[in-house]
């Protein structure tokens, strides 16, 4: 498996976990008393989603860039 397959991998799994975090932030909203740590139940994976996302979002970018820099050496 290359690296993009294993970002690709980490970003899915994280999404559950962000999922399941949120949920159980619902769920202890709803109670009289909610903890305060429950509320940064989702942080982490947020933030490991935004930096996978990101990566992601930039590849086609990169990989065109990258392209185009090997298309033009080629020709001069």
């Amino acid at each position: 498996m290359n690296w993009n397959e294993w970002i690709r991998q980490i970003h899915r799994w994280t999404s559950i976990a962000f999922t399941a975090a949120v949920l159980i932030n619902i769920v202890a909203m709803s109670r009289k008393e909610p903890a305060v740590w429950v509320g940064f139940l989702a942080l982490f994976p947020l933030v490991l989603l935004l930096l996978t996302g990101l990566y992601l979002f930039l590849l086609p970018y990169a990989a065109r860039r990258r392209a185009g820099r090997r298309a033009g050496s080629s020709t001069s």
